[in-house]
């Protein structure tokens, strides 16, 4: 058996896996780098980047235990959470579309902790799509795994993800502090809610296309 191998396979694996599903634009990578631009100090977005982590660190657990298999058994909950999850994008869209870079960077109104894990909880968790694809990607993947290679391949897509976020929140930093005026932060506050509003329709979509 050829276990130092089938351990770098694994990890490897496990890299390109994590990178190819968090490095697509998406709500939860925007409402990160959003939070990192805008907050005064790295610190102050740490609350949305360790939650975001935290939660991707849960979802790839169960993946690969197959607790998250419960949400492709019983087709009503996937709708649950579809509904839930459009009525927070459409929340947090709004939240986005209204806020004021410019305000924000004068005044020091920005996202509370309390809103930053809100948010980031509910984009994270209640993404159906995520949630599909850890399941199908990761959770499928590890199946080729065990042992300690599996765990191997556990915990470097979870690693992957942590740095992710980490970097996110710290380019969106250098990039708030490139925006001396807030007309960067306040397009990106409207591009973020055009994408949080993109993915609330296809999930609604998809949604239709449960019931119907």
């Amino acid at each position: 058996m050829n276990w130092g191998g089938n351990m770098t396979e694994a990890i490897v694996h496990g890299i390109i896996l994590a990178f190819g599903l968090i490095v697509p634009l998406g709500v939860q990578n925007v409402f990160v780098f959003n939070q990192g631009a805008l907050q005064p100090t790295f610190a102050r977005a740490l609350p949305v980047v360790v939650t975001a982590a935290i939660c991707d660190t849960l979802l790839i657990i169960a993946a690969i235990s197959g607790v998250s298999l419960l949400v492709l058994t019983f087709a009503w909950l996937e709708n649950v959470i579809f509904s839930i999850g459009i009525v927070f994008l459409l929340y947090i869209g709004f939240v986005l579309w209204k806020s004021d870079a410019m305000s924000t960077k004068v005044d020091g109104v920005r996202f509370s902790t309390k809103k930053q894990i809100l948010f980031a909880t509910s984009v994270s968790l209640l993404n159906p799509h995520a949630i599909l694809d850890t399941i199908g990607v990761i959770g499928s993947s590890s199946l080729n795994y065990s042992g300690d290679v599996r765990i191997a391949f556990t915990l470097t897509t979870i690693v992957v993800s942590w740095l992710w976020f980490i970097g996110l929140a710290t380019a969106g930093r250098y990039f708030g502090k490139l925006d001396s005026t807030g007309k960067l932060l306040t397009l990106l506050n409207k591009v973020s809610a055009w994408v949080v509003w993109g993915v609330a329709v296809y999930m609604a979509m998809r949604l239709a296309g449960n019931i119907g």
